[in-house]
């Protein structure tokens, strides 16, 4: 009794310990963003609680660079890839998970294999074809958000995801709606959509806080000011010789406001979306 005690006291401890070394940065945030310019933000050892606290930093930094512009593009870009992302994943994991075909394994272990490659290495040809295509913002306001959206509009990882959930769902529920007339299509809208909601909020939830924090892909394509995203407006309070890393502090903390809320709004189905898309034998 007492030994089990003590291993879960140490477990305790341990996971308390990652916990707030992972939070570590963003304490560390908030502490710059409400230090005055009189204190010195690398001190160290690091001091965490400022001498005079301000809010001076947000005021400013909202007045600085037009906030609200760059909270409605990446606003339409973050609602527009998480929609997309939704609609393709769950359309392409159906075929994986319930219909059969040739070389069925095969495309799902190619779609899987997408996931080792990351996007810096395929940066320059997905460039290349958005130039091609005309989907930058040179090219007009709606061409700058689609070269913004369509590159993510759809990942291995919510394929996996959602074909992993249908696979949790009894094949007779389906039949059963099949022998009273129902369509393929609508069998997908009707019972497995609705049955799978939990794994989709968990899709919403990753693409949300990836298209929303993304700053590498548009950093690269705009080119208009007006349709910066927040990460990158933020960036663009670092000037050439010098940066405000107060501001820039403030800046981040108010551009990860939505991404907490909209966690707090869907984490009830987190736990279970994931259990719904656990590896099934």
């Amino acid at each position: 009794m007492i030994k089990k005690i003590i291993q879960k006291t140490g477990i305790h401890f341990f996971l308390i310990l990652i916990s707030i070394l992972s939070l570590f940065p963003f304490i560390w945030l908030i502490s710059t963003a409400l230090k005055g310019p009189e204190e010195n933000i690398f001190a160290y050892p690091p001091i965490f609680i400022p001498k005079d606290i301000t809010f001076n930093n947000f005021i400013g930094v909202w007045k600085q660079i037009p906030f609200l512009l760059y909270f409605f593009n990446s606003f339409i870009v973050a609602f527009f890839t998480v929609m997309l992302n939704l609609i393709f994943s769950s359309l392409a994991a159906y075929p994986l998970a319930r219909m059969e075909f040739q070389g069925k394994k095969l495309i799902f272990s190619m779609v899987l294999s997408t996931i080792m490659i990351p996007f810096q290495a395929v940066m320059l040809p997905v460039y290349l074809i958005v130039l091609k295509l005309h989907l930058v913002d040179s090219y007009g306001m709606v061409n700058g958000y689609l070269g913004l959206i369509l590159p993510f509009a759809v990942n291995a990882f919510g394929i996996f995801l959602m074909r992993q959930a249908y696979l949790s769902i009894p094949k007779e529920m389906e039949e059963a709606a099949f022998i009273d007339g129902c369509s393929v299509f609508n069998i997908w809208r009707k019972i497995l959509i609705p049955m799978t909601a939990p794994s989709l909020a968990v899709l919403a939830i990753f693409t949300f806080i990836g298209s929303w924090g993304e700053f590498l892909w548009p950093g690269i394509v705009l080119t208009n000011k007006t349709l910066y995203t927040l990460p990158v407006g933020v960036n663009d309070l670092q000037g050439m010789f010098s940066a405000n890393w107060r501001y820039i502090a403030a800046g981040s903390i108010i551009s990860i406001i939505p991404i907490i809320i909209f966690f707090i709004c869907m984490q009830k189905y987190f736990v279970s979306g994931q259990n719904e898309g656990a590896v099934k034998g």
